[in-house]
């Protein structure tokens, strides 16, 4: 029996040749220099296989999607039409030239071939290229059996599994995203077309680079750009008002070290007062009758919860956050370690494990590293504790998780390979534990608290140096107990300007608003950034989002066109996305 295995990527079918052959594989030259031909046998028991199980393997791949689709004949020409006929125009899908050696390499395989397998990445966007495949398949053997094979990392076990349990292709995911492809192709090109006849019209200046600069338009990458055209909007909007509130210390020694004193700061009730008349009357019976009495004394225990897994949105968001990445290159830096076997695929929207999961075979591979492997062996020898259950299952892929120890990384793939490990770890520990003390006074009938915390066990936080958590005690106050403040002053504040979006910010609202997908989201911003709408500026340690004049005009046009669903705004690609 002949098998065909047909892989998304190169590299993945390599691995995955390495792996079902245990190392033992022919390796042949396909039609493109990239994607070669791996030949071994392997035993495939029955159903899939035959009765003796006795097959002969060939792992293959494409390169991505393996065809594009655009508008037939004239329509492909921006002057032959008014741009929205091309919400009728009739679409064509085809193989590019530079991919039609890889459509060769297919057919030449699939006509000797008794059974396709399709090992595309388990999401929509793969679940699409598979179908290419088997479209270009059949053309040549329309009697090829087609299954699916899932997994979710470059690992023996899920790759031997997925083999023997492979099953049918997702007919309802391949229809989605040939939908989206569609709308995406018409929306797209009608007003872009549009935007960039008219605008070049009206201002030379988009006309002084080759060609004429192109306006770009496209149904996530507007919303994008909204984003940050309203924030920026309510930060230039932005007027500070004044208050005022009352600020309570007093110092006192404490008893932990010999002769230190602690400043103790007390917080008002009320927060603060914007009515300053209001304000100067309460300070004043603070002043007449100053005298503090201690009403509450509480000391409770408290916890800092150890991270969820990781998806692929908290992925973007924490190597923006912390490593100062932009998340598309934390996202690309994440597919090259899962295709070098080290990470889990790393495009999910589960932050929940299996309950069958293998957790420490995976915790044990961390043991040989020289900075965080004693604290994965204090895991094995009982620290161990099954991480938190977020609220995402997307029933494809577990979170994001290291599958193999790494060396020899360059020094990004090294800092997001750390990210996803330490986080790993620090979800597989137990709660860092303290105990907070709570103090409640009261001044001439007004309120003030302060509070503090010992941290009694670090536990995650040993190996997740990115949360911070540290003791302020407070020294020793007694329920009852009267002490005369050091200082008593009405102190004048004002509201501050919200910031500029940073990506992490932008990551998190696209999310929310449904406006990409988990894997195209940093794709989005990169764009609207790439096509000069949005500039970065940096500020201390955070980078910013800012819109440019053309970013600006382009939001605040549509806007004033008055349709009823806004182009800037999500609502519109929420509903065609759910």
């Amino acid at each position: 029996m002949k098998v065909l295995c047909v892989a998304e990527k190169p590299s993945i079918a390599k691995s995955i040749s390495e792996i079902l052959a245990g190392g033992r594989f022919d390796s042949r030259a396909g039609q493109h220099k990239y994607c070669r031909n791996f030949d071994f046998a392997y035993r495939l028991p029955p159903p899939l296989g035959p009765q003796n199980g006795d097959c002969d393997f060939t792992v293959t791949s494409v390169l991505g999607h393996l065809t594009s689709s655009d508008f037939t004949g004239d329509y492909r020409n921006w002057n032959s039409c008014d741009p929205f006929d091309l919400f009728e125009a009739p679409v064509v899908t085809f193989v590019s030239n530079d991919l039609k050696p890889v459509e060769k390499n297919l057919q030449q395989e699939a006509r000797r071939a008794d059974l396709l397998m399709i090992w595309t990445d388990c999401d929509r966007e793969g679940e699409h290229i598979g179908y290419e495949v088997v479209a270009t398949c059949r053309m040549v053997n329309p009697r090829i059996v087609v299954k699916r094979a899932r997994f979710s990392a470059i690992i023996a076990a899920q790759i031997h599994q997925a083999c023997r349990q492979a099953n049918d292709l997702d007919m309802r995911m391949v229809n989605a995203v040939e939908t989206r492809q569609d709308l995406d192709l018409r929306l797209g090109a009608a007003f872009t077309r549009m935007m960039t006849m008219a605008l070049q019209a009206r201002f030379p200046e988009l006309n002084q680079q080759e060609g004429g600069k192109v306006i770009s338009y496209g149904p996530c990458q507007f919303p994008t750009l909204g984003f940050v055209v309203d924030q920026y909007n309510r930060v230039q909007s932005f007027v500070p008002e004044p208050f005022w509130h009352i600020a309570v210390s007093i110092e006192r020694d404490s008893e932990d070290e010999e002769g230190a004193t602690t400043s103790v700061n007390f917080t008002w009730r009320r927060g603060h007062l914007f009515d300053l008349n209001i304000a100067i009357l309460l300070y004043e019976d603070c002043i007449e009758r100053p005298m503090a009495r201690v009403i509450k004394v509480e000391t409770k225990p408290t916890t800092k919860f150890k991270p969820l897994p990781l998806t692929t949105v908290e992925l973007q968001q924490s190597g923006s956050r912390l490593l100062g990445l932009a998340p598309k290159r934390v996202l690309d830096l994440a597919e090259k370690l899962y295709q070098k076997g080290f990470l889990s695929y790393p495009r999910t929207e589960t932050d929940q494990y299996d309950k069958d999961f293998d957790f420490m075979s995976l915790v044990r591979k961390q043991t040989l590293d020289n900075v965080w492997g004693e604290y994965a062996q204090k895991l094995l020898d009982g620290a161990f504790e099954k991480p938190r259950n977020g609220r995402k299952n997307d029933k494809a892929h577990p979170p994001i998780h290291p599958t193999a120890a790494a060396n020899n990384l360059d020094a990004d793939e090294r800092r997001v390979y750390e990210l996803v490990t330490r986080r790993f770890l620090a979800s597989c520990s137990t709660n860092a534990i303290g105990k907070q003390t709570t103090i409640e006074i009261q001044i001439a009938g007004e309120f003030f608290s302060t509070s503090g915390i010992v941290v009694l066990q670090r536990n995650y936080l040993e190996v997740y140096p990115y949360d911070k958590w540290t003791s302020n005690p407070l020294p020793d106050f007694e329920e009852g107990e009267e002490f005369m403040p050091t200082a008593c002053e009405l102190k004048e504040g004002s509201t501050t300007s919200p910031n500029l979006l940073t990506e992490a910010d932008l990551v998190r609202l696209m999310d929310k608003n449904g406006i990409g997908t988990d894997a195209t989201i940093a794709e989005h911003i990169a764009k609207i950034i790439d096509r000069g709408y949005v500039v970065t500026k940096q500020q201390q340690k955070s980078k910013y989002l800012v819109p440019s004049q053309l970013g600006i005009g382009l939001v605040e046009g549509y806007n004033a066109i008055g349709f009823d669903r806004s182009l800037s705004k999500p609502h519109l690609r929420r509903e065609v996305s759910s």
